[in-house]
């Protein structure tokens, strides 16, 4: 095993999308899938991760800060990028992969997320499709190689965006094959697929900050808000995400 992948998408962030769906399109047979059961960190495959995944309502998403406590308290969770990053530093695994990242955001309580200096203090490089599309992607972007943080694209060296594509935010480079912390890799959802109209992003970034408000978290009701505007469309393509994450780990 060389990587781990994060389970908080799968778990609060596919609202439409069934698990035996999941099945169907899963093609990662490996044991990588990381999660926390009653505080004891669990690495499996899919098959047993969708049996976990049961009790999604009674699941925490768990971050780098709140591993300690979940351990301590027994709690059970999915991993966060930030999470999933420590649990592979635990384990001496210098790759983890997730789909859409945290970053800077302005317009909330939570103003930098644990996955920036998750990836400048851990030696753990991070395979992502980038900042999700509520955060500030040029700020977030700039913080991190600020931070001594390579930001390397795949295709290319600069980067558009999420399920939305917006402004052109210039990286450090290409990726070459060199894979060292700390680092980046940013691996888009193809342009084409992304979602045209912006004002459902708008509608959901509402619904997140409503959902805060009542104690409940804010990602997961932005995903499930854009989830219900494009009927399903965006769980998919995130799900696709991080499936061509894997495989591109997989190949490092």
């Amino acid at each position: 095993m060389k990587y781990l992948i994060e389970t908080a998408l799968l778990t609060h962030g596919l609202k439409s999308v069934a698990d035996k769906e999941i099945l169907k399109i899963w093609t990662e047979e490996k044991a990588n899938l990381v999660w926390v059961s009653e505080g004891r960190i669990v690495v499996g495959d899919i098959e047993q991760y969708l049996g976990f995944r049961t009790k999604t309502d009674s699941l925490i998403r768990i971050n780098r800060s709140l591993l300690k406590r979940a351990a301590a308290d027994r709690l059970s969770g999915a991993l966060t990028a930030s999470g999933t990053m420590a649990v592979c530093q635990k384990m001496g695994l210098g790759l983890a992969v997730t789909c859409g990242m945290g970053g800077i955001d302005s317009c909330r309580e939570e103003k930098l997320c644990p996955d920036l200096p998750a990836l400048k203090e851990l030696p753990v490089v991070l395979i992502s499709a980038g900042p999700k599309d509520m955060v500030e992607r040029g700020r977030t972007i700039k913080w991190l190689m600020q931070q001594g943080v390579l930001v390397l694209g795949i295709e290319r060296d600069y980067c558009t965006g999420y399920i939305f594509s917006g402004e052109k935010v210039k990286l450090d480079g290409k990726y070459g094959g060199v894979c060292k912390a700390p680092m980046l890799i940013l691996n888009e959802i193809p342009e084409e697929k992304r979602i045209l109209d912006r004002s459902i992003l708008e509608e959901a970034v509402k619904a997140g900050i409503r959902a805060e408000e009542e104690g409940r978290y804010y990602h997961p009701a932005v995903n499930g808000k854009i989830d219900e505007l494009t009927a399903g469309y965006s769980s998919r393509i995130q799900l696709e995400s991080l499936l061509a994450n894997a495989r591109l780990a997989e190949g490092i």
